[in-house]
């Protein structure tokens, strides 16, 4: 945890945002995998994290912004439960750490709230995403499953305080992104004919399992890159692939870290890869020459298009003007997702209060395929935390569907398209904080450049 003065203070803030009512925080609880007993990895609901701090299932709390509140409800451990886990500081011991000095036991906040509703008092809740969440708001508060109206000021509340990372938030963040940059490491010794994906994972994993880290996403680790987030492992590597990484490691406190790599199986790429490969490391340099404050990301992620559709011309896959073709949508042959998202306490931060309010500001986002998938179209400001990761796919399924109907024949050449559906896909990926006067690279640097590549392959 930060020390309490920083959960005060955002609290306070919080508070002054959204102005009255009372503010439900849901916590999440176990989960079990094939019994009750038997639970997933455990992780807080990131909002009740960032506001309290406390990494406990069986938790919720409220803030009474009306009658000065703060109080977290949940049970102290028996000595059933001392047995199975251990003594732990109690649950007034672990909230005076977040600065809250109200506890009551779990139960009593079905009371709370139903004379808040009494009362007529507004209470304000966040989307839910686990079905756990639905179900406490209808015991509670009587909103059936699917009928929920989320507080649109409190998400605000949230996302306008969550995207700017405090210096003690980057720092966490620079931590998760060190260690993941040695996920990538480890992959690039590791990958070679020979050994199947989950190899390549299993050594990714324990590079971030040596720190005490929790993965940030399950590992992407495939030979088969054209999928976008391929999580199977079973695949042999064989000489003339590539592998795709997609990994991130979280730190103790939850802050998470994500990258990408491409690694070739043998000691270099072929030629055949290394032309498309260059294109995707122009078009990931070209994004992040052009990191801001006051730049549109949706400007940087067209940047990036236009830099990988003047590439493939040049290979033959595409004709036409490369910025007009961006704005059609025919890039998304090539490119059928965005350029990058926000990250912190989520991987995808606040994915789960909506992309339109965390990465657009309220405004609507676009419907074009591809352009639909970029999470992140607002002007950048400092403080914020994100991914940039580019990619060039080819995707049989989607060159066949776009031949079939005559899509984009002003743009891309189907002939040469079909010579490249055994390619798959390439996609390198880092994080940035966006500064005062640009942008800042977070961890350590992974190699990215081909030769780069190749020569850290060498050291495995």
């Amino acid at each position: 945890m930060f020390a309490k003065e920083t959960y005060i203070a955002r609290r306070a803030k919080l508070k002054k945002s959204v102005g009255s009512g009372l503010l439900l925080f849901l916590g999440n609880d176990e989960s079990g995998m094939n019994y009750a007993d038997n639970t997933y990895h455990f992780r807080q609901d990131s909002t009740f994290l960032y506001f309290f701090g406390l990494p406990y299932a069986g938790l919720a709390a409220l803030i009474d912004i009306d009658n000065d509140k703060e109080i977290i409800f949940g049970d102290e451990l028996t000595i059933d439960d001392i047995v199975w886990m251990g003594i732990q500081p109690t649950l007034k011991e672990k909230s005076e750490a977040a600065g809250i000095y109200e506890v009551r036991p779990f139960k009593e906040i079905a009371t709370y709230l139903q004379q808040a509703q009494q009362k007529k008092q507004t209470i304000h809740y966040l989307p839910t995403y686990r079905a756990e969440h639905q179900v406490k708001l209808l015991q509670w508060l009587g909103i059936m499953p699917g009928t929920e109206k989320p507080s649109v000021p409190f998400i605000f509340g949230v996302v306008n305080q969550r995207n700017y990372k405090s210096a003690e938030e980057i720092a966490e963040i620079d931590k998760a992104c060190i260690v993941t940059a040695d996920m990538h490491l480890a992959a690039m010794h590791t990958v070679r004919p020979g050994i199947r994906e989950c190899e390549v994972a299993a050594a990714v994993q324990e590079a971030a399992a040596r720190h005490n880290y929790e993965l940030s996403f399950p590992i992407i680790a495939t030979v088969n890159g054209q999928t976008l987030h391929n999580h199977d492992h079973s695949h042999l590597i064989k000489p003339g692939d590539m592998l795709l990484l997609d990994a991130g490691a979280e730190t103790e406190m939850g802050y998470a870290g994500d990258m990408s790599s491409t690694i070739p199986a043998d000691a270099k790429f072929t030629q055949r890869q290394r032309d498309v490969y260059d294109i995707q490391v122009a078009a990931h340099e070209a994004a992040v020459a052009a990191l801001r404050p006051g730049v549109p990301f949706v400007d940087v992620y067209e940047l990036s298009c236009k830099v990988i559709m003047e590439g493939m011309k040049d290979l033959g896959f595409a004709k036409g003007d490369p910025m007009e073709a961006v704005k059609a949508g025919a890039h998304a042959m090539f490119m059928p997702c965005g350029l990058g998202h926000m990250m912190g306490l989520d991987v995808h931060d606040m994915e789960n209060l909506g992309e339109v309010y965390v990465g657009y500001n309220g405004k609507p986002k676009s419907t074009q395929f591809g352009r639909k998938s970029l999470r992140l179209g607002r002007e950048l400001e400092p403080g914020f935390v994100l991914t940039i990761e580019p990619g060039i796919y080819f995707i049989p399924e989607l060159i066949d569907l776009w031949r079939s109907e005559n899509k984009f024949t002003e743009f891309l050449n189907y002939d040469k398209l079909e010579t490249y559906k055994d390619f798959s896909g390439i996609r390198n990926e880092e994080d940035y904080l966006i500064t005062e006067t640009g942008a800042r690279l977070l961890g350590k640097k992974v190699p990215v450049h081909a030769e780069d590549v190749e020569a850290e392959k060498l050291k495995g």
